[in-house]
This record gives structure tokens, C-alpha cells and sequence, in this order.
């Protein structure tokens, strides 16, 4: 009888050890996160430097728009429409660098252009019937002298006539959610093209990612085959880091600069854009904006927002392995005073039914700071090993 109960008590023992052994080996998550949900910049966002009238907007590259100011109506962008005539063309037919591109063949209706914006003593860039201007040249001929005629003139050869690219410019401005923008024509003489310095600088932004564009407006002066060498209206180029972009003035609401400048911010070079309008001239206009980059520069700092190596969570494991969950890279973000960074942990649930690496991906951190939008990865300090065979023979739970 004993041998019995014996026999059947070693079955039990053997089946529940069998039973233990077949399991599935529970799933681990990671525990004991260091991210904080939202973590204020410190400091006082600084009063900036606002024009004493008008109104003006500024921007960070990585940060996106920082303030307004002055209400912000719409009013004349003037020859500031240039930078969407020449974002449209770029667009429709696209330049890399050192590329001249397309040559376009002046006709009489381009010395009509030509003539009826002299004789309105508008900006222009002389032009003769028969006269070859690569696209890079038009460009150009646009953007550093601001020639009213060869905004109408790239228009015409781009969409067939001005109204049907004045349509284009103003599908990308609703495609930039330009709210306040609306243009008239292809040059800025028209006062029906309006906009705000929030939206300019939204567009100068855009702009400026064509690397062909930014390198016109960065230019002094550029040679024309018949106009001959032509300087640019921007007279603040250069300095305070000023790298562009376009003035815009001649119309009664004032003077108005969209500008951009690259600046030094704790050893990075940190691009800057703003928008003026409204200016009493433009020199007041350059005076503000270099007021406000300097303000924006001394605010600006460049922060290390998660080092590498650092450690987000821990994975631990029921039969004692262990491994940190740490960043795969060294994060640094521009910050603004007072702007909240915003975090939030995405790791796996893993099966450690195999042998997982040292470095290998098991999450992200999920970071908002201004427009900066990141994933950063996230990898196992640590191999991880699957239990051993007398763990899950013995062991007690899930």
C-alpha cells in the first residue's frame, strides 16, 4: 500500500515538474522608468526687442515659431511674394546646385513686361527680345536685384501666363497653411497680395530648404547676360550672421524684411528666421532684425537632453537576469526658456525564450520639444538568456 502511494505521489511530483516545465515562460516588461512626462526649460523667456510699430514674428530652426508681435493683420507683403515665385518654380522645375538649369528665351512680351514695370518705376532688370537666361539666372535676376519683370517673365515660361501661376502660388500657400496669405500677383507690386510675418516666415522656412534658393539669396550680386551685373537689395546680408532672405517695400503699409541668419549657440551654428512689416523704411527694417537676433541668440541655449548610455528602465526577469534599457545616442536639442519637453516611454513586452543581445532595440522615447518630434532608440545594455532548465521545473507562479 505504501509502495502505491509512493508511486503515485512520485507520478504528481514528476507530472507537475513536467507540467511546470511546458509552460510558457512569462513575458517581461520594463520597469522603474527615469522619464519624466513633461519637464519645463528653466529661465525666463526674455522680452524681445519688438519693433516700436508694425508687427514682426521670429522662428528657431528645430523649435519652430518662438513669438509674435503687433497683432499680426495682413497687410502688402510686396516684392517678400518673390520668395513664393520662386519656391513655385523650384518646385515645378527643380535645381541642384551648381545646376544653370533650362534656358529661357526672352520674347517681345518680356520686354513688354520689362517696360510697363519701368514705366511704373517698379524694380526691374533690363531685358531684350532674343536675350537666353538659364533658369539659375532668372532666378537670380529676381531675387538680388527683386525685378518685378522677371518674376512675370518666370511665371509665364512655368505655367503659360501670370494668373495661371498666380493660382499655384496660392495652392502652396494654402498647402503651407499660410491662413493669412493671399497673393495677387507674381511680384509684390500688386497690394492685393497680403500676408503676415508668421506666415512669411513659415514660407522663408520652406524656402530656404531648397538649397539652390538659399544659395541666390546668400549671393551680393550676380551677373545677367544684358543687365549686367546686379546687386543685392538686401544691405544687411552678412551681418549679425544674416544669410537672407527678401525685402520688400515702395507700398504705403511700409517696409517689410523676411530674413534668416545662422548664429552661434553654445558652439552649434543654430539657424534664425524672423519677419518685419510695416517698417518705416527698410533700413529700420534690417535695425530690427538684427535687434531681434541677437536677442534670440542670448536666450538660445543647446541642450543634452538624454545622453547615451543613460538608462530609461530596466528590464528584470522572474529567474533573476537583468538588463537597462538605455539610449542608443546622445540627444541634443535647442531649447527656448520656458518651452515644455514632453517624453514618454514605448518599450516591448519581451519573451525571453531565446538569447537576446546586448543592443538590441526593445523601445523608443517619444520626445516634443517645439517642433522637434523624436524617437530615440532604446537598447538592452545587457544580454538576456532564457531560464534554466531547474527553474522551470521548480518554479511556483506565472
Amino acid at each position: 500500500m505504501r509502495l502505491r502511494v509512493g508511486i503515485v505521489l512520485l507520478l504528481v511530483v514528476f507530472g507537475l515538474a513536467a507540467w511546470n516545465y511546458l509552460r510558457p515562460i512569462p513575458a517581461v516588461a520594463a520597469m522603474g522608468s527615469t522619464v519624466a512626462p513633461a519637464e519645463t526649460v528653466s529661465g525666463t523667456p526674455p522680452t524681445l526687442p519688438w519693433p516700436s510699430r508694425g508687427s514682426g514674428a521670429v522662428s528657431v530652426q528645430g523649435l519652430g515659431f518662438i513669438a509674435s508681435s503687433g497683432g499680426e493683420q495682413p497687410i502688402a507683403a510686396a516684392s517678400v511674394t518673390k520668395v513664393m515665385t520662386a519656391l513655385v518654380i523650384l518646385e515645378d522645375k527643380p535645381l541642384k546646385k551648381d545646376e544653370q538649369g533650362p534656358t529661357i528665351t526672352l520674347t517681345d512680351i518680356d520686354v513688354a513686361f520689362y517696360e510697363a514695370d519701368f514705366a511704373n518705376k517698379e524694380s526691374v532688370a533690363e531685358v531684350q527680345a532674343g536675350e537666353q537666361l538659364t533658369e539659375l539666372q532668372a532666378l537670380q535676376g529676381m531675387l538680388i536685384p527683386s525685378a518685378n519683370n522677371l518674376a512675370e517673365s518666370l511665371a509665364r515660361w512655368d505655367a503659360g501666363s501670370v494668373q495661371a501661376f498666380v493660382t499655384k502660388m496660392n495652392q502652396k500657400a494654402s498647402a503651407l497653411h499660410l491662413t493669412n496669405t493671399r497673393f495677387a500677383d507674381t511680384s509684390g507690386a500688386n497690394p492685393g497680395s497680403v500676408s503676415t510675418p508668421t506666415d512669411l516666415t513659415l514660407l522663408g522656412i520652406a524656402a530656404m530648404k531648397q538649397e539652390v534658393f538659399a544659395q541666390i539669396v546668400a549671393l551680393g550680386q550676380a551677373q545677367l547676360p544684358v543687365a549686367g551685373i546686379v546687386y543685392n537689395v538686401d544691405r544687411a546680408l552678412g551681418q549679425s550672421g544674416i544669410i537672407g532672405i527678401k525685402t520688400g517695400s515702395g507700398l504705403n503699409t511700409g517696409a517689410n524684411f523676411l530674413f534668416a541668419a545662422s548664429v552661434a549657440v553654445d558652439g552649434r551654428q543654430i539657424t534664425v528666421y524672423g519677419c518685419v512689416m510695416g517698417q518705416p523704411t527698410l533700413d529700420i527694417a534690417f535695425a530690427s532684425a538684427k535687434s531681434l537676433i541677437g536677442a534670440l541668440q542670448a536666450a538660445l541655449h543647446v541642450r543634452r537632453v538624454l545622453a547615451r548610455n543613460q538608462t530609461i528602465a530596466t528590464y528584470v526577469t522572474p529567474w533573476g537576469a537583468q538588463s537597462d534599457l538605455v539610449s542608443s545616442v546622445d540627444v541634443d536639442l535647442v531649447s527656448w526658456p520656458g518651452m515644455v519637453l514632453r517624453q514618454r516611454l514605448e518599450s516591448k513586452t519581451i519573451v525571453v525564450d531565446k538569447p537576446i543581445p546586448a543592443s538590441t532595440q526593445e523601445g523608443n522615447i517619444h520626445m516634443v520639444l517645439g517642433d522637434y518630434n523624436l524617437d530615440v532608440p532604446l537598447v538592452t545594455a545587457d544580454p538576456l538568456y532564457p531560464p534554466g532548465r531547474l527553474w522551470r521545473l521548480t518554479r511556483l507562479s506565472l
